[in-house]
């Protein structure tokens, strides 16, 4: 959407990448959170033309969708799933 690319796959491993990315750096205390939202939008950034600013709006975008999925799975559906990184509905 944002960096006009229509290839699922290029996005299935910049989420596989950027959670692992996440899992090594999140555990770290006090600024573990902050420091893997910054390494979870470098990979952004690596994975996809446009820089710094597209890889922020690329990440909103995606945060935003895992929000409204998690919405509709435990909110309607009462399934009790859970994201790392989004809050829970």
């Amino acid at each position: 959407m944002i960096a006009d690319t229509d290839d699922y796959s290029h996005a299935v491993i910049t989420a596989l990448v950027g959670a692992i990315a996440w899992a090594l750096t999140a555990w770290i205390p006090l600024f573990g959170p902050v420091i893997a939202l910054i390494v979870w939008i470098a990979v952004i950034n690596w994975r996809y033309p446009g820089g710094w600013l597209q890889a922020v709006l690329i990440g909103l975008v995606a945060w935003i969708s895992a929000l409204v999925i998690l919405f509709v799975l435990n909110g309607f559906l009462g399934l009790g799933i859970g994201a790392f990184g989004v809050p829970g509905v």
